[in-house]
């Protein structure tokens, strides 16, 4: 039975508390519920707060949901509020629904239709869902949602303001750990005391990391990395001055002709959604294979893309599938590109510079935080790959993100020599915030002209109408993924018009 949470899980800022200034503001409309969303520096606090307020329920409402809540569960048993099967969910929450909108006629009689079902999306929300969590997945500003134990506000990661702490606390351990339980039910995975770390997703594609104590010796943990609905693409990445429209062009004439890329960079670096940026520029006419350990990647719909993921062992550990057995199966599927979310492993690196060298095109992310890092890391235990194999690869993007202003930059692009090193072609001045050509290419050149029968003058010809191109798109304000794959189709069929 979910224990009485709703009184304080909006923390009390103190009334005293003196406000330095106000970051931003702005509204989020969820399920009928008006949520408004300030960012407030105060006083002696170190960080600035991510402050949630209802505006469309007063306290006095509040009072009486939760006496209606209250009322609610005591009806219903345990087996079907806090311990139903995820795949019963959907029918238990219309069978809440209709008890829940009978209670809601019973103390606010007068109630219109639209009010009534906004307090009934408001109740199913704090029972079966996962109760303020569900505002801030709502909201498109952040990136990251982190419970680090009930002691402390929920932290999350905002686009603009970096880490924030919100006004928003689970009261009870037992919470935490309700909703770590929950999440794992829906996708058949389980989280206990023998079991303590769980990696699992919510149905809208979110990310979900959690922990039990003592295992997190300050309670137990959910980390949610937000999935993107409406993921970056090279536009975007050119606005955000991500990247140079140079610079994207001459990854453009890399991909078109089938050259691999490895992207490499620390955590939250923006590794895949480079990697999902890059997939821009794949023809309609191709298979790609992409594989991961949790969805991440929305290439274009006109693609003829088959999206694979792993699978963790069941209880009794057996049925899992790791991204070795993929990246193996994938290899007999007949496919012309092949993206994999990243490489951790020695077997997996060997089958996909062996993929390289059997004339596939791999693009693939590594945990490395530039160049020379990566082939640091490939060559050395637990990756230990022989230096000249590496040749394979062609081109390596480093990514990262300035701790300070919570920037991300593409910080290098290397080519890899036929001795397996990196030379960097373009790398970021950071005092500038300017991504500087320092090489002319030599292997990357060298292949373009060998597999195309391309000129230096061709290829200069070609990266200039990529430009152009890329330029003109962002102009126009052409985001969209699919409006991206679309355009990306006119070109590779010598159609497109630019107006």
């Amino acid at each position: 039975m979910p224990e009485n949470n709703f009184p304080t899980q909006f923390e009390n800022i103190k009334k005293d508390k003196k406000v330095e200034t106000y970051l931003d503001k702005y509204k989020l409309k969820i399920n009928d519920i008006l949520v408004e969303i300030n960012i407030v520096l105060y006083e002696d606090e170190p960080t600035p707060r991510y402050v949630v307020s209802l505006t469309n329920i007063s306290d006095a409402t509040k009072l009486v949901l939760e006496k209606i809540r209250q009322e609610f569960i005591t009806q219903a048993s345990s087996d079907n509020s806090d311990n139903q099967d995820g795949d019963n969910n959907t029918e238990n929450k219309d069978k809440f629904q209709v008890e829940i909108t009978r209670l809601i006629k019973k103390y606010f009689p007068t109630a219109n239709e639209d009010t009534t079902n906004m307090l009934v999306n408001y109740i199913i929300q704090e029972n079966l869902g996962l109760g303020k969590i569900e505002i801030l997945l709502k909201d498109s500003f952040l990136e990251e949602i982190v419970v680090n134990n009930h002691n402390e506000g929920v932290w999350v990661y905002h686009r603009k303001h970096g880490w924030l702490m919100t006004n928003i606390k689970l009261i009870t351990e037992a919470r935490i750990r309700h909703y770590s339980t929950m999440i794992g039910r829906e996708v058949g995975k389980e989280i206990t005391t023998l079991n303590p770390l769980m990696d699992a997703h919510l149905s809208t594609g979110d990310r979900v990391n959690a922990t039990l104590s003592p295992i997190s010796s300050k309670g137990n943990t959910i980390t949610i990395r937000k999935f993107s609905a409406d993921p970056w693409t090279i536009t975007k990445f050119i606005k955000e001055n991500t990247i140079s429209v140079e610079a994207a062009a001459f990854i453009w004439l890399a991909i078109q002709n089938e050259l691999s890329v490895l992207v490499s960079g620390g955590t939250g670096s923006g590794k895949t959604s480079m990697l999902n940026v890059i997939s821009n520029f794949f023809p309609p006419n191709q298979r790609i294979i992409s594989i991961e350990d949790t969805r991440e990647l929305t290439l274009p719909g006109n693609l003829h893309w088959v999206p694979m993921e792993t699978r963790l062992p069941n209880p009794e550990g057996k049925g899992e599938i790791t991204m070795l057995d993929l990246l193996v199966n994938s290899l007999r599927m007949r496919p012309d590109r092949i993206l994999v979310g990243e490489i951790r492993r020695q077997k997996e690196a060997q089958v996909v510079l062996e993929a390289m060298h059997t004339g596939h095109s791999v693009y693939a992310t590594i945990h490395a935080n530039n160049a020379d890092e990566v082939i640091v890391r490939l060559t050395n235990p637990p990756i230990d790959i022989p230096k000249p194999m590496i040749s394979s690869l062609s081109l390596i993007l480093a990514q990262s993100r300035n701790r300070r202003s919570g920037k991300r930059r593409t910080l290098q692009i290397a080519e890899v020599t036929p001795t397996g090193d990196a030379r960097v072609l373009m790398q970021l001045n950071v005092a500038d915030d300017v991504l500087e050509k320092i090489n002319d290419s030599d292997t990357v050149l060298e292949r373009l002209k060998l597999y195309t029968g391309l000129s230096t003058q061709d290829i200069a010809k070609d990266l200039e109408q990529k430009i152009m191109i890329l330029q003109w798109m962002v102009k126009k304000n052409i985001e969209n993924v699919d409006h991206i794959g679309a355009i990306m189709a006119k070109y590779y069929m010598g159609t497109l018009k630019m107006d």
